[in-house]
């Protein structure tokens, strides 16, 4: 079966990362972010990725001979890749992003490039603000073995040329510390301004002109930075004995002194300088990486905005809810009919209203949700505590396994447990990456209703500013009702739950989502039409594309929209003629997942957690939940048609942008769905 390489298809997405700092129609000071991402995705790949694929290669050849890719190829091609989009990035950098900032009298400048004004206001500043903050280490015979931290900055310093030739003086030393960016409160030094003229400095070359003051005894000092990426990956899906959480705690210390999984070093550094890393850290060629001057781009979510509006996207303030109110009780609009949110155009303060009001409803007995990434200053939780102490029965599922948020996860654990909440941990082989929220409350009938929340995305009052999500508000007992049989579940991790509605994960999702592309098959072969739309951030598991290539074959009208991962290769005359695909890269993160089935003119539409990867399906608690309600259901159509006639913001699978046709007008879908989103609160009150 023909597949793209996971990891190939992962780096094509972030190429598309890369494309819109590359974009003039993009605000200056986004651009620079893109590069941000992009730096930061490339970092979490090298540590959870690459270091996988250098694991794999290490097995032995039977072993290797048992995967579906073999890892040596697959690492050989990535690394090329990747140095290919190092070297547009740093073209792009160099070449579009300076000059656009010097067009706006921003001048980025080097050490070399000061004026002496400005190297005497430089070095007078690294006296005042810096020095104090620097404590090289010498790589001499006295240290026997020098850490890195992990994705920090380092600076070598290379001396040479002693000004006077004693016994005590080494003719070449090197030495390394750590870049003090926290201490010093960011990367970059803003130089006084000559007229209109702005100039910044990295906090590097603050270092770099100083660094004579801090080794007087030399006439030459060359500066240089590194940084090393560790392996991040956890690996407990294979331990399954032992307590849980000491597991984590465990993997998380080990984290810190993780193998390396890449080394970026300046080009210019001496080879004396490297020799010494690489001898104190045990760090071989392999791991080596060539990068360049600076390094953590990601730095440059900090860079100086200087107060211009300009250089940022226009604001799109979070609309108010056009059928929530504002005020008042939640629990109450939502027992009388199903409400959508949308975040982060709608407000997510919905959500943590909810919960303040659970919290302290009289007759609210209990409480359920899955915490999958928490914020580290979780309005969430603080809810839930205050539940807890208004004697709600609070039962919180926390997952520990979801990467670089275990210790925030963890430490908000801690509390609810405290606090006398009922904290259960999934069982190491299983996440729980499934969004819900079910509270119990009393009517004035004197019965039980239930009330809940199922979202695309985390209960993260952070994320949800960043990253687009539906979540649905019901307390339809269709619903309701089999979301507490998949907490049971959660509980008891035994009895699998009977499910009419839910589709969920490992149990029923891949068999729900195979029926529902059967009947679509079954559709085609009969001559009728027979369609499916996927929005998802990642298509991989092998299964699934071959169910998908199957309905193509059979007549299967079939598009995706894919944000990341996409291993199936669309419009292949032998196996895919059918399907489409194309993926959006905007100013939020796409991370709603949508499943449209034709389903015989009664189209059937479906809103999940879960992307199509094996993980997802297999080994994950995930659920994707039917709109039931047509007004609703017609919303979310909407709002992902606007998706699939974007000829702004869309590429098609080679990356390549798609363009309006003939006559027709630009439409970029984040930018209309806000618009829409904020029209429809006087749309519908002109249908009453």
């Amino acid at each position: 079966m023909k597949v793209l390489s996971r990891d190939l298809s992962w780096l094509r997405f972030n190429a598309r990362v890369l494309q819109e700092a590359q974009s003039p129609a993009v605000p200056l000071l986004e651009r620079l972010k893109f590069l941000a991402i992009f730096s930061s995705n490339l970092d979490e790949f090298f540590k959870v990725r690459v270091a996988t694929l250098r694991r794999l290669a290490k097995l032995k050849k039977k072993t290797r001979a048992k995967l579906s890719e073999q890892p040596k190829r697959v690492l050989k091609e990535v690394l090329a890749e990747v140095a290919r989009q190092q070297e547009e990035f740093g073209a792009t950098f160099r070449e579009q992003l300076l000059p656009a900032l010097n067009d706006h009298r921003i001048h980025l400048i080097s050490e070399a490039e000061l004026t002496d004004a400005q190297r005497e206001w430089t070095r007078q500043y690294f006296q005042k603000n810096v020095r104090d903050l620097l404590s090289p280490v010498a790589l001499d015979e006295t240290l026997h073995h020098l850490f890195l931290k992990d994705q920090a900055v380092y600076l070598t310093f290379f001396l040479s040329e002693p000004r006077e030739r004693k016994a005590k003086t080494e003719a070449e030393r090197v030495l390394v510390m750590e870049l003090p960016t926290k201490r010093h409160g960011g990367r970059f030094v803003r130089l006084p301004d000559e007229g209109d003229e702005r100039y910044v400095l990295f906090l590097d070359d603050v270092i770099r002109v100083g660094a004579a003051e801090l080794f007087p005894a030399y006439e030459q000092v060359m500066v240089n930075a590194i940084k090393l990426s560790r392996d991040a990956e956890l690996d407990i899906e294979e331990e399954v004995s032992g307590d849980l959480m000491e597991k984590i705690r465990s993997s998380l210390a080990k984290r810190a002194t993780g193998f390396p999984a890449r080394l970026l070093f300046d080009p210019r550094m001496p080879a004396e300088a490297l020799r010494a890393i690489k001898q104190k850290t045990g760090i071989t060629d392999e791991e080596l990486v060539e990068g360049s001057r600076y390094h953590n781009f990601r730095d440059f979510f900090g860079f100086p905005d200087f107060g211009e509006t300009s250089f940022h996207y226009p604001e799109w303030p979070a609309l108010a809810h056009p059928t929530l109110p504002r005020t008042g009780s939640l629990l109450d609009a939502i027992g009388q009919r199903d409400h959508l949110l949308h975040p982060p155009y709608q407000s997510f303060d919905y959500v943590t209203r909810l919960l303040r009001e659970a919290a302290t409803d009289p007759r609210v007995s209990g409480i359920s949700i899955t915490l999958y990434r928490v914020a580290s200053k979780s309005a969430v939780v603080k809810a839930l505590l205050k539940a807890a102490k208004h004697g709600k029965q609070v039962t919180a599922v926390v997952e520990l396994k979801a990467r670089f948020d275990e210790e925030s996860n963890l430490f908000w654990a801690d509390k609810l447990k405290r606090a006398g909440a009922h904290v259960v941990f999934t069982p190491p082989e299983l996440k729980c990456h499934s969004k819900l929220l079910l509270i119990a409350r009393r009517e004035a009938d004197e019965t039980t209703r239930r009330y809940g929340y199922f979202s695309t995305g985390n209960f993260n009052e952070s994320t949800a500013g960043l990253y687009t999500d539906h979540g649905l508000f019901t307390a339809d007992e269709r619903l309701t009702r089999e979301s507490a049989a998949v907490f049971d579940y959660l509980l008891d991790q035994s009895t699998v739950p009977a499910l009419e509605h839910l589709l969920v994960a490992p149990f029923g999702l891949r068999p729900g989502l195979n029926a529902l592309i059967d009947y679509e098959i079954k559709q085609a072969k009969k001559g009728k039409d027979a369609s499916i739309i996927l929005k998802v951030n990642a298509i991989e598991d092998e299964g699934m594309i071959a169910k998908l290539y199957e309905a193509s074959k059979a007549g299967v009208r079939i598009e995706l929209i894919v944000r990341g991962i996409g291993r199936l290769l669309p419009g292949l005359p032998e196996c895919s003629a059918t399907i489409q695909q194309r993926g959006l890269v905007d100013r939020y993160l796409e991370h709603s997942r949508v499943y449209v089935f034709g389903h015989g003119g009664e189209e059937k539409v479906y809103v999940s957690s879960a992307d199509w990867m094996t993980r997802n399906l297999d080994r994950r608690v995930e659920v994707a939940f039917p709109i039931l309600d047509d007004g609703l259901r017609a919303e979310v159509r909407h709002l992902l048609d606007l998706q699939r006639r974007d000829n702004v913001k869309a590429r098609d699978f080679d990356n390549n942008f798609i363009e309006a046709a003939e006559g027709e007008k630009p439409l970029r879908a984040q930018e209309a769905t806000y618009a829409w989103l904020k029209g429809l609160k006087r749309r519908l009150a002109k249908k009453q």
